[in-house]
């Protein structure tokens, strides 16, 4: 369906527009600016108005005219400046190149004080005209999930943050088995002192990688040691400092299970600050196999997750949504990898 470009303001059973602005105590013209995701408001001014639109549940309303919808939906993402994004884009493209549509890719998403996309991020959606929007990697609050559903906008997330409402179509890799194959390698090279550092404690494709290695241990008879459980918030730098705390231990691990690539890199600095070595001292296996990987010195032994092929599939979900199919399956977890290189061997020997 294509926008006519009428715009009217709450709806008969929520707060209008005047009130929203009242709320925050600034004008409605102002308060207008903030809905249409314009850049000429202050930020004080914006978070108090994105604060009052989610507080009150106002939900812009703009009219449609009969008709198909457009051949256009909406990638939006954190940020491109990661090869992580990048993957994802150039599947997500690729799948709608093949099927005739159009991408408008939305980078460096406007964020609240909470870290969230702004209620202005999403109402662009409307005014563009887009018939479906594809999430990658967000985190979205409730009133944004129910901004979505009332104007009955189909959507897709990509490796959402957090575990998102039932029915709310998802893609991912298969985490779990990824963190079970990564911890299986390095049992069958030896290693039996081996720990995690996972991404966040919440994110859902974090707690599944570390879910995965403590199955391995289990599997393999090991106690799982709480004092190998770390966490590097997908930064290198928090690797680094996790990777310094578990070498600092009176019994440190041989191998370590890392959840990302880039916190790997996080972690090779850390050995190397110790005067250590990668692997002769200690073995590292990350997530993701991006092109970083490959360049480390060693080459990274990690856990390939197919990056482009769920932005594909997340598009082709979108379209297949868009065009009134409801799939039986919310859930698409497409296989990992295990890549071995150099950066993983035998346990050094004892004394």
């Amino acid at each position: 369906m294509r926008p006519s470009g009428g715009i009217t303001g709450g709806s008969a059973s929520g707060p209008t527009l005047a009130v929203v602005a009242r709320e925050a105590c600034v004008s409605v013209p102002t308060a207008s600016k903030v809905v249409n995701g314009r850049e000429d408001v202050a930020p004080d001014t914006r978070r108090r108005v994105t604060e009052a639109l989610d507080r009150l549940g106002y939900v812009r309303r703009i009219r449609f005219d009969a008709g198909r919808r457009p051949a256009l939906v909406d990638l939006m993402v954190h940020s491109l400046d990661s090869s992580w994004s990048g993957a994802v884009l150039h599947g997500a493209e690729a799948a709608a190149h093949e099927v005739g549509w159009d991408v408008v890719v939305s980078a460096g998403l406007t964020r609240s004080a909470a870290g969230r996309p702004e209620r202005g991020t999403l109402d662009r959606i409307g005014t563009r005209g887009s018939s479906g929007v594809l999430f990658n990697l967000a985190d979205l609050t409730d009133s944004q999930y129910a901004w979505l559903d009332q104007r009955g906008i189909p959507f897709v997330m990509i490796d959402p943050v957090l575990e998102p409402p039932p029915g709310v179509y998802t893609v991912g890799a298969e985490n779990l088995r990824g963190g079970l194959a990564a911890t299986g390698h390095l049992l069958a090279l030896g290693h039996e002192r081996i720990a995690v550092i996972g991404g966040y404690r919440r994110k859902r494709c974090s707690s599944a990688r570390v879910a995965g290695h403590h199955a391995a241990l289990a599997a393999a008879g090991i106690p799982r040691r709480p004092e190998y459980v770390r966490y590097g918030h997908f930064a290198a730098s928090g690797a680094r400092s996790a990777m310094l705390e578990l070498l600092d231990l009176t019994v440190p691990p041989t191998a370590v299970f890392v959840c990302s690539d880039a916190m790997a890199l996080g972690v090779y600095a850390a050995v190397a600050e110790r005067g250590l070595r990668v692997p002769q001292d200690i073995s590292v296996v990350g997530f993701d196999d991006l092109p970083e990987a490959r360049w480390a010195s060693p080459a990274l032994t990690t856990v390939r997750q197919p990056l482009s092929a769920m932005g594909a599939a997340g598009l082709r979900l979108l379209v297949r949504l868009v065009e009134g199919e409801a799939p039986t399956n919310a859930r698409i977890e497409l296989p990992t990898e295990l890549v071995v290189r150099r950066s993983t061997a035998p346990p050094p020997p004892v004394g």
